[in-house]
């Protein structure tokens, strides 16, 4: 959201974020970098009810959850921001033209119409997999198969397959218990002025034409937003400080070969256990490849760094293995000439930041949409090597799943993904054309669509003062 507020006031549109402490706190450096470069943005905070909602203080994001259990207990204290961020909407001077929210705030649609503004939703999917979710469940065609029994998604431009034990819960069996808010997000989303999508229209063409068969003309690609940060400081501060000397990595990245090295990283929401990271480094080893690892979990996964310590590990890989725990500055990386392939959790926000690096990928999807992901990745745009994932693992249950990938099948994807021969040099080229067209999208197609947006809603605005 941030990226996609520069990008608005880029093209000369005053911008207020509306945000709560800890994601004010934490995306403070990179708005005062844009305040300073002259661009009209503003950031506004409302407090999370978090102890009304029986949530821990601070516990404002997905990721701070300690448990999948007070999911809904997150979903229900973003209901109760209404009151606080209607009071700010008011208050502001000039007066707001549009809101633009997250699916999630599905109670924007009622405070637009109450200042007689449209809303507009922010997607951080792709337009396949709007599509693939719009289709399964207008078809219910999951509902008739057993569990691991492929069908083909019906009414798509690509034959793919997919099986009930890989759809998000969205769609599938919710361990959440939040269907019927997600439900009423559905309806809202389809009840919004528009829907603006983090992606470009050269990447998915057929899907972006599916996604407006359903939704009319005002869908807006504008993507990839993460190219709004050219500089290295934008790029480095993105999400939380990173754990690790930037120098440092650097240093160690330019002392390989361009194309050698391969980065992993699961995402922020991933808990993968302990026994499940070790068959991870051990299939890292195993490949003989330089890699950066990143780590997150910090104290659960104290299992994982007795391992690390008792087995000698990073001695074992000293020179060509890199370990980062917390957070790591994942554009810079992505983008450094060494970088050769992307070990990734399929989250689309880091699929895309993979397109826009250029890289192949190997794909691990774990739960929400990241199984469309990967067929996106492995299928349609042939550039990825799938790690042969089977089911989703539910969000803050993978304890309960345990180990579902061995070191072997990481050493097989690694050695795939990296091999010499005439299907790695294609998905290679493929990769690099595709970094090549996010460049140009952001400049092109997906810049003439930002400013179709800011008319669109201007002439909205000003239909209804008329």
């Amino acid at each position: 959201m941030i990226d996609m507020a520069k990008l608005l006031a880029q093209h000369g549109v005053t911008v207020t974020i509306i945000t709560t402490p800890l994601n004010a706190t934490r995306n403070k450096p990179i708005i005062d970098r844009a305040i300073e470069s002259g661009l009209h943005i503003q950031l506004r905070q409302v407090q999370f009810p978090c102890t009304d909602v029986g949530l821990p203080e601070g516990c404002e994001t997905l990721n701070a959850l300690p448990s999948k259990d007070l999911y809904k207990n997150l979903l229900t204290g973003i209901r109760m921001l209404q009151k606080p961020v209607e009071q700010i909407l008011v208050e502001l001077n000039p007066r707001p033209s549009c809101i633009i929210s997250d699916k999630y705030f599905a109670w924007t649609n009622q405070t637009a119409r109450g200042l007689q503004i449209p809303r507009l939703v922010f997607d951080g999917t792709s337009c396949f997999s709007l599509s693939c979710t719009h289709n399964i469940i207008k078809s219910k065609v999951y509902e008739s198969v057993p569990e691991m029994e492929p069908f083909v998604v019906p009414g798509l431009p690509d034959m793919i397959e997919i099986t009930r034990a890989q759809l998000p819960s969205a769609v599938n069996i919710d361990p959440t218990n939040t269907m019927d808010i997600r439900k009423e997000c559905r309806e809202a989303e389809l009840e919004a002025f528009g829907v603006i999508v983090n992606t470009f229209e050269e990447l998915e063409p057929a899907y972006v034409r599916e996604v407006r068969k359903v939704r009319g003309e005002r869908v807006w690609c504008i993507g990839p937003v993460s190219l709004t940060n050219q500089d290295n400081l934008d790029k480095a501060a993105r999400g939380n400080k990173a754990s690790i000397d930037e120098s440092q990595c650097f240093k160690w990245l330019d002392s390989w070969k361009p194309g050698s090295v391969v980065y992993v990283c699961l995402g922020s929401l991933s808990r993968s256990p302990s026994a499940q990271l070790i068959e991870l480094g051990l299939g890292l080893e195993a490949s003989n490849q330089p890699f950066i690892w990143t780590i997150r979990g910090g104290d659960k996964l104290e299992e994982l760094e007795k391992w690390i310590l008792e087995e000698k590990f990073e001695d074992r890989v000293r020179g060509r293995g890199l370990l980062i725990r917390g957070w790591a500055p994942q554009l810079l990386i992505l983008s450094h000439p060494a970088i050769g392939g992307f070990l990734t959790h399929c989250g689309w926000n880091s699929t895309l930041e993979g397109i826009c690096a250029g890289l192949p990928m190997i794909t691990w999807p774990l739960f929400a949409e990241q199984f469309y992901n990967e067929k996106f990745i492995v299928q349609v745009l042939k550039i990825g090597v799938g790690l042969g994932a089977e089911f989703v693992v539910n969000w803050a249950e993978e304890e309960k799943f345990g180990v579902v990938m061995k070191k072997e099948e990481f050493k097989r994807a690694i050695d795939l993904l990296m091999e010499d021969g005439e299907a790695g040099q294609e998905r290679r080229k493929r990769a690099k054309e595709l970094g090549e067209m996010a460049k140009k999208a952001i400049e092109g197609s997906s810049n003439l669509n930002m400013k179709l947006l800011v008319q669109d809603v201007m002439q909205e605005v000003m239909g209804k003062l008329i």
